[in-house]
């Protein structure tokens, strides 16, 4: 029999080995690696190409966001399920555009959690406890589309992000506090790029100043306040 391999991405050991317990307790699912770090998280997975991965939003290096997509460009079978402290519709939104097929808050429950790994390895998608194929997931994303732009007369709003890996080096500098003319000198990048960068940052997140914005990505764990210091 084959068993589901998963790779288990989150910084925190404890809830590590809480999952660790979870899974290995299946006669079907080996768990086949841990790391605490999205750049490492994406180099591993490019090498062992585990069936699932469970995957964190709020990590150090690259957030879990940016993980899915650039896994996601790479064309691998990875089966990604999201997790995160911070739940609401629109981080749902984020996670599936990103790549995963799955979304939980960390309080979900064990089983849940195993019946989605297997269900993400025979190619479903587990979205707000409703199981769906790949053409319902392309029209529960064009629905959210739709959605989006009829709250945004006719501009698509918040929804549209997560950022560019770009806005997202940005936001970071910015919450650290750093002026325009720092985080050009940081990035090596131009003044007016940088406020160029910051005004679509703005329109995407729907906020109307920088500290909004760092407080808008914090909170949901697309940037750390201790990656940055």
């Amino acid at each position: 029999m084959h068993k589901i391999t998963v790779m288990l991405v989150d910084d925190h050991p404890v809830f590590r080995q809480g999952l660790r317990r979870v899974l290995e307790g299946e006669d079907d699912i080996e768990v086949i690696a841990e790391v605490d770090d999205g750049r490492e998280a994406l180099r591993q997975a490019k090498q062992l190409v585990p069936d699932v991965m469970l995957l964190d939003i709020n990590l150090p290096g690259m957030n879990g966001l940016q993980v899915a997509r650039a896994l996601k460009d790479t064309l691998l079978e990875i089966n990604i399920i999201m997790l995160t402290a911070y739940h609401d519709d629109q981080q749902v939104f984020h996670a599936i555009r990103a790549g995963a097929s799955a979304y939980f808050p960390k309080d979900v429950s064990p089983r849940r959690l195993i019946e989605a790994v297997r269900l993400v390895y025979q190619g479903h998608y587990v979205i707000e406890d409703r199981v769906l194929s790949k053409p319902q997931v392309g029209e529960w994303l064009l629905k959210q589309f739709e959605q989006t732009e009829a709250g945004a007369n006719g501009e698509l709003g918040s929804l549209m992000v997560p950022l560019s890996p770009r806005e997202m080096e940005i936001l970071q500098q910015i919450a650290q506090g750093k002026s325009n003319k720092e985080v050009a000198y940081e990035l090596g990048i131009s003044r007016q790029t940088v406020k160029n960068h910051m005004t679509n940052i703005l329109r995407k997140l729907a906020v109307n100043d920088r500290t909004q914005a760092a407080i808008y990505a914090l909170r949901r764990g697309w940037i750390r306040l201790q990656d940055i210091s």
